[in-house]
């Protein structure tokens, strides 16, 4: 499927795209909301400012995508694969990231308010500046993650482990 074929599709009312391929694909600054890409390969893909609010996108390969300044408030994103996907200044609010696989993503100045992220991997992520208000953080190891001026004291529920000061670790908290 190209693009020009999605967009005549969707204004013509489809929202079923579940397992298509549209790896590296350009779909920024889109208005997409509602639409269901679950199981879709979506790698190296461009959201960038694309409105994905409300979406399916849960088992979606989104490795390597560029989310960044992404509207994925509402999202299903459970389950995806974002290794190294850039989610910076992204909306997730109210977002589902259950088990979502976020190693070495960059989500640097994103808003994750009263996001789900349990069971989700993390291991190199960027969460510096990350609004964490009211998220929910259970069976998260926060081992090797960059989280300098993100607010963990207002969140939802609270179940994280950590090595902090085993060699090659490091977790800041709070403001800064």
């Amino acid at each position: 499927m190209d693009v020009r074929g999605l967009l005549h599709d969707y204004n013509r009312g489809r929202r079923d795209y579940s397992g298509v391929a549209l790896h590296g694909v350009d779909l920024g600054g889109l208005k997409l909301s509602g639409i269901d890409f679950q199981k879709a390969d979506l790698s190296g893909a461009v959201l960038g400012n694309a409105d994905l609010s409300r979406a399916n996108l849960s088992q979606a390969n989104l490795t390597n995508a560029d989310l960044g300044g992404a509207d994925l408030s509402g999202a299903n994103l459970s389950h995806i694969n974002a290794i190294g996907a850039d989610l910076r200044k992204a909306s997730l609010v109210g977002a589902d990231l259950t088990q979502a696989d976020l190693r070495a993503a960059d989500l640097e100045g994103s808003d994750l308010s009263g996001v789900n992220l349990t069971a989700v991997a993390l291991s190199g992520a960027n969460f510096n500046d990350v609004n964490l208000f009211g998220a929910c953080l259970q069976d998260i190891d926060l081992d090797e993650i960059d989280c300098q001026g993100a607010d963990f004291s207002e969140l939802a529920s609270c179940q994280l482990s950590s090595n902090i000061g085993t060699t090659h670790r490091w977790l800041s908290w709070g403001k800064h």
